[in-house]
């Protein structure tokens, strides 16, 4: 397939999203990415990989969003010097990437404004790339000073609130660097990377089978859009696809978890709001849910339930029964809880304008997912390229344009109602046959997963060496996009409505901080 008029040729991989790879040269890298952000398309990743095992030296891959499908292209790099074209001045999300990338590969793009680090944190020397075919990952170091030159805002009355990175509770860690006059936030600056636990690392040399467990523990909160990505990954490198039946109890798993997470942050949001009734309606909706998953799949959040080949869990009548009741109770309570949010003027009055990023900042700046359809950006995979067995519900991308905190509330409210609806009818019609197909790796093969998860786009890119194990793994997390754009979405506000801003947006640490 030719692309944007480019002189090189995509050629799609056997997945069941339109997925097109392609090797480019320097001048296509850049080209293809001024193509795709005129199209209005989307850096969905960017990463790096050692391919000296194979005499390739390095590459760093990308993969964008186009009105085709994924475009996933790789750029060879010189083993002495390995350099490339930034694109973040056509992706701003991108700049965060390309650090990350060089923390870990030591592949560098050429002219970024921004070379501070963004993995490292001083726990291993600037010089060491964990992520090369020399280290295994094991090493340890001395911890090092870590002096991050934060930017530095000045002015009249102008002072910093340093938050974190130890948070109260169960929160991840996170720092935030707040400029701020008076309660008036000038800048937001956030540091993440703290969460950091060598996953991809970890992935090289495993087996298909082992990596599956691996991937479903990348953000507990998405287990199953991680895993039915790297499933798609999986069952790419080889052309397998898994039975009917199982696509369709994927497809159930995937919309409970994303009910699951709606209803968490209904609440959550409520009590950042000052309304602890809605943190206490949510709190025992969800608990009711996530105790019929343990039941029904084996598992609260349902960990391990999608596997390379299918699933691991069948449901039986009962099972179905207990789950359809069960939509149309939470159904029945979301709906009368969404009534109390609309008429509570108190809430209403902390939810509305506040954190606001408009439609055009959005496109600009490549939010996604959620976030993203609350902002007018309208894509959904299940929507833009269903794939079975979302290809026979007519899936509508749910959006607003208000882009505040009350849109990113009644995007959750909307969505949550359109996943039960999908639950019934998977459920009612659940196709009879095997639930699992074994799916044996391929030597030398390249495979992709694209996935959207509950959060936004979860991408797995999956490699595998000669022996058929693992090469290279990589996945992407939604937050990678969307912290940054927190950052703009507070300006402007006063310092104690961030936590209320934060959590409409409900951004992972652990998912980017591989």
């Amino acid at each position: 397939m030719e692309v944007f008029g480019l002189d090189c040729r995509f050629e799609r991989l056997d997945a069941p999203v339109p997925t097109f790879g392609a090797r480019v040269h320097a001048a296509q890298w850049s080209a293809l990415a001024l193509a795709v952000a005129e199209a209005k398309g989307r850096l969905v990743s960017l990463w790096g990989s050692d391919e000296r095992a194979v005499g390739d030296g390095f590459a760093v891959s990308a993969a964008y969003a186009s009105a085709d499908g994924l475009l996933w292209v790789k750029l060879g790099l010189d083993a002495a010097k390995p350099v490339y074209p930034d694109i973040s001045r056509f992706f701003p999300a991108a700049i965060r990437m390309q650090r990350a990338a060089r923390d870990l590969v030591g592949i560098e793009a050429e002219d970024a404004g921004d070379g501070r680090p963004w993995l490292r944190h001083g726990a291993w020397p600037a010089d060491y790339f964990p992520l090369r075919l020399e280290n295994t990952g094991q090493e340890r170091f001395e911890a090092q000073a870590d002096a991050y030159p934060f930017v530095v805002v000045e002015g009249d009355g102008v002072h910093e609130i340093p938050v974190g990175p130890v948070h109260a509770g169960t929160i991840e860690p996170g720092h935030f660097r707040f400029s701020v006059v008076g309660e008036k936030v000038l800048r937001l600056e956030e540091r993440l990377g703290y969460k950091h636990k060598g996953i991809e690392r970890r992935f090289m040399g495993m087996d298909t089978d082992e990596g599956a467990r691996l991937a479903g523990r990348v953000s507990g909160d998405s287990t199953v859009a991680y895993a039915w990505a790297y499933a798609m990954a999986a069952e790419s490198l080889v052309g397998a696809k898994a039975p009917e039946r199982a696509v369709w109890l994927r497809a159930v798993m995937l919309e409970r978890e994303r009910v699951a997470n709606h209803l968490g942050d209904l609440g959550a949001l409520g009590n950042d709001a000052a309304f602890g009734f809605a943190l206490a309606q949510f709190s025992r909706l969800r608990e009711d849910w996530l105790r019929l998953n343990r039941e029904c799949f084996g598992h609260r959040l349902m960990m391990d339930g999608v596997c390379p080949g299918g699933v691991a869990r069948d449901l039986d009548a009962d099972a179905c029964t207990k789950l359809r009741r069960q939509v149309a109770d939470i159904a029945r309570e979301v709906a009368e809880l969404k009534d109390i949010y609309d008429e509570h003027s108190g809430l209403q009055d902390r939810l509305v304008t506040t954190g606001r990023v408009t439609p055009e900042l959005a496109q600009r700046l490549g939010l996604t997912g959620l976030a993203g359809r609350a902002s007018g950006q309208a894509a959904d995979l299940r929507a833009d390229f269903p794939w079975p067995p979302y290809d026979g519900l007519a899936v509508t991308a749910c959006t607003h344009r208000n882009g505040d905190v009350a849109a990113r509330v009644a995007m959750r409210f909307e969505e949550c109602f359109a996943s039960l609806r999908m639950i019934d009818a998977l459920l009612a019609g659940l196709p009879g046959g095997a639930i699992h197909e074994p799916v044996l790796a391929m030597r030398d093969g390249v495979g992709a997963g694209w996935v959207e998860g509950w959060r936004g786009e979860v991408f797995v890119a999956l490699e595998t060496n000669a022996q058929g194990r693992i090469a290279r793994c990589h996945c992407h997390d939604p937050s990678w996009q969307n912290w940054p754009v927190l950052e703009h979405a507070i300006i402007g506000n006063i310092v104690p409505d961030f936590p209320l801003i934060n959590k409409s947006f409900n951004l992972s640490y652990s998912g980017q901080d591989l």
